[in-house]
């Protein structure tokens, strides 16, 4: 293919260019979130309030009766952040894309890699629904939850760079309890959500809200933390029985100390009646625990050693 013989050209990413592609997918993703949340909390989702345009008639802001010039920018300014991430996506396929010219056995890293800009135009397409439907609590719920997969699998991505592409071998036994620890921070994530859609920050101030008591959703998205933190102690069981290594034990006491610092800052959030600072200080601890989980599951089991930090041979390359 014409593509690949130009990308073939490209010089061979070290160790380190790997693992910083890596890292800056986990944190545009995870960042995006956190915009979004200062966009929602400033009463700036309807700032620019067609889509792809800003206003009718423009692609960037400009004086629009009824919309500050302020909301306008913040929320033009999160709309370009996503051409960012698109830049950070398109490098990790073309970094994977590279790494896999010259060992084809790689092609697990460039799938995982192509879910970046997959991801990042999935993202564009329900953002803009959510604008087109006037922030409704539950397009916004959709637009944040669907970046939670994509902060998941960033993780994965920097592992992958990482690891090598054998089957995966559980270095403890019983890994269903991590698996129902995943699904349960989902559904933490999801009723925070509609904690959100409940509260006072609507994003725009004639937005519906979701006709439930705060106070009950909280109890729940409480209860649930609750059981994420239960599930996270039976795994801390499993390693001890299992005498995990030292680097799994550091992934998962990272986990507690994040999972604490959310539920403490959640419980402060609720008591000083969710001031609007402190909720994107929360949506940027959702986005850790995400890492933090995911960095926990990708510690929990081995693919062999890594066999592309180094270019190939040329002639096997070339082969």
């Amino acid at each position: 293919m014409p593509f690949t013989s130009l990308v073939a050209r490209l010089p061979y990413p070290s160790a380190t260019v790997q693992r910083a592609v890596g890292i800056a997918a986990v944190l545009a993703q995870a960042l995006i979130g956190v915009t979004g949340s200062i966009v929602r909390v400033t009463g700036s989702g309807l700032g620019c309030p067609t889509w792809p345009q800003c206003v009718a008639g423009s692609l960037v802001p400009v004086n629009h009766p009824g919309i500050h010039a302020l909301n306008q920018w913040i929320e033009f300014s999160n709309r370009m952040l996503t051409g960012v991430v698109i830049a950070v996506a398109a490098i990790a396929v073309l970094t994977a894309w590279r790494v896999q010219i010259d060992h084809p056995g790689r092609t697990r890293l460039v799938k995982l890699a192509w879910t970046m800009p997959g991801g990042v135009v999935l993202q564009a397409v329900v953002g803009g629904m959510t604008v087109l439907a006037k922030l409704e609590w539950w397009t916004v719920a959709i637009h944040f939850l669907a970046t939670t997969p994509l902060v998941w699998l960033a993780v994965l991505l920097l592992r992958a760079f990482r690891e090598g592409d054998e089957p995966a071998r559980p270095l403890v036994p019983g890994r269903s309890v991590l698996v129902a620890l995943a699904v349960v921070m989902w559904l933490v994530l999801a009723a925070g959500t509609t904690v959100t859609g409940a509260g006072p920050h609507s994003g725009d101030i004639n937005t519906h809200r979701l006709a439930v008591s705060v106070e009950t959703l909280a109890q729940v998205h409480g209860g649930l933390l609750v059981l994420y933190m239960l599930l996270l102690a039976v795994f801390g069981l499993q390693l001890l029985r299992a005498g995990a290594p030292k680097s799994l034990w550091q992934r998962y006491i990272w986990v507690w100390v994040i999972a604490l610092a959310q539920g403490g800052l959640g419980s402060l959030q609720y008591v000083l009646g969710v001031p609007e600072a402190m909720v994107s200080f929360h949506v940027l601890g959702a986005m850790a625990v995400i890492v933090a989980t995911a960095t926990l599951w990708t510690g929990s089991r081995d693919r062999g050693p890594v066999t592309s930090l180094e270019a190939a041979p040329r002639e096997l390359a070339a082969a």
